[in-house]
């Protein structure tokens, strides 16, 4: 039985390397097999290569600094001090002996840590998106709540129904674009940002440049208060007025005047054209850019491209065009649930570890967690990869070509029961289901099958 192990503490120099000793003494009594990585003050020694990873059981993490996971998705994780590694190492190692993986746990670990890993113009959008996507996502359901009592219920004055739509349409919604403004120019140059960046977007709503308009808003606010703050000096005695009143007073106006005079009537026909394209698309159209969306929701699983897909869909859900984020909800589900399907359908093909990781998939693709699926495709890439991007790609282009319409930006399968929530139902349904299954298919069909793999190398060593 193997294991590998990471050892690290904060000054790099004693602790590690003790931690390091304790582990491969406790492996050696214990009659199991470890190889340790440290990372000391003098950078990784004694690296752990991909075949170390693939061939352990587990990975022991005894460190008191920050160490990556990504590397070890789909592997059973055991995490403690150094301290914990130095006094009872085969307490740590009789863990790993144990541990089992916990694919909801690594998702969330590998998701943060994209998060920090964003920078630059980036970041700056990811911060805007995700302090707006609970206002979409509240005003959604909101939206589809009043729609549950006839599409056109709203319109009855004194009614629920038209108080639904007066808090999802007309509050939360009308706030989304202004808050994703504010909060790119706050990524951007901190709370001096946010007056200008929330300006400029309430602006950008006021004259049709919506979602994009936001977009440039924020970034525009942002830099320029930056700018402002580098290049403003007022005596000490006068420092407090800068965040107050001078900051805010020179961007708003700046801002303002730009978007009003300068960027938003090019930018507002722009938002106009796509609008209009997308409304009026053929059916054959409509598919491709269903296509095109499902297979960047499935390429990097919640990275960049994922996000572009994403963002574009909700940013078009102002406009009241609904088709493109059914296509990206239904495509974002279907990676998780078709690997989840294959390790049923062909569990020949997977280690006990995948198989273990695929009952947890279920959950995280029926409610729209794309990431589910990378465990599996760090695993395996060149075959993984394809295989979800075709899924996903076919399962957009299907949403598409059923017409399917979704008036809710998140919420996986639990949105489906609200009356008029998806046009298409049925359709739409049947979608997901196809993209789950050929996932399923051609993942199965492009993994070797371990028991063979194993007996070809046991005669190769034999002969």
């Amino acid at each position: 039985m193997k294991f590998v192990a990471v050892t690290s503490c904060p000054t790099g120099i004693a602790h590690t390397y003790m931690a390091a000793e304790a582990l491969q003494i406790a492996a050696k009594e214990l009659g199991v097999e470890i190889k340790v990585e440290t990372q000391g003050s003098v950078g990784a020694e004694n690296p752990l290569t991909e075949k170390d990873i693939e061939e352990a059981k587990a990975v022991i993490i005894a460190a008191d600094t920050n160490v990556s996971k990504e590397r070890f998705v789909g592997k059973p994780l055991v995490e403690a001090g150094v301290q914990d590694a130095i006094k009872d190492a085969k307490e740590l190692i009789k863990k790993a002996m144990e541990a089992k993986v916990d694919l909801t746990e690594q998702v969330s670990t590998i998701k943060q840590e994209r998060k920090t890993k964003r920078t630059g113009p980036y970041k700056h959008l990811m911060t805007g998106v995700s302090y707006m996507i609970p206002f979409v996502v509240a005003g959604g359901i909101a939206i589809a709540l009043s729609f549950a009592f006839g599409i056109k219920a709203f319109e009855q004055e004194g009614t629920l129904a038209a108080a639904l739509m007066q808090i999802g349409g007309q509050s939360a919604f009308a706030l989304m674009v202004p808050i994703l403004a504010g909060f790119i120019a706050f990524s951007i140059a901190d709370r001096p940002g946010i007056v200008p960046g929330m300006v400029g977007g309430m602006i950008a709503g006021q004259i049709g440049s919506g979602f994009l308009g936001g977009i440039i808003a924020g970034f525009l606010a942002g830099y320029t208060v930056d700018f402002l703050k580098k290049k403003i000096k007022l005596p000490k005695s006068m420092e407090g007025l800068m965040p107050v009143l001078v900051l805010p007073l020179l961007s708003t106006l700046f801002v303002g005047l730009l978007m009003i005079f300068v960027i938003g009537k090019p930018v507002s026909a722009l938002n106009s054209a796509m609008t209009n394209w997308l409304q009026t698309l053929n059916t054959g159209n409509a598919a491709i850019l269903g296509l095109v969306l499902g297979l960047m929701m499935a390429f990097d699983m919640g990275g960049p491209v994922n996000k572009a897909a994403y963002t574009f869909a909700v940013g078009l859900l102002e406009a009241g065009v609904t088709a493109p984020m059914a296509a990206v909800m239904a495509a974002g589900m279907t990676p998780p649930l078709g690997l989840a399907l294959a390790t049923v359908i062909a569990k020949n093909r997977f280690e006990r570890q995948e198989i273990e990781a695929g009952k947890a998939a279920w959950a995280l693709g029926i409610s729209f967690i794309t990431e589910g699926a990378i465990p599996f495709a760090a695993a395996d890439p060149l075959r993984v990869i394809p295989s979800i991007m075709v899924g996903s790609g076919i399962t957009g282009a299907l949403s598409m070509l059923f017409g399917a319409k979704l008036a809710v930006p998140h919420g996986g399968i639990f949105v489906l029961p609200i009356p008029n929530a998806v046009t298409n139902l049925g359709l739409y349904v049947l979608a997901i289901v196809i993209g789950t299954i050929v996932t399923a298919l051609m993942v199965s069909a492009l993994k070797p099958n371990l028991q063979e793999k194993k007996n070809e190398k046991a005669e190769s060593i034999a002969n």
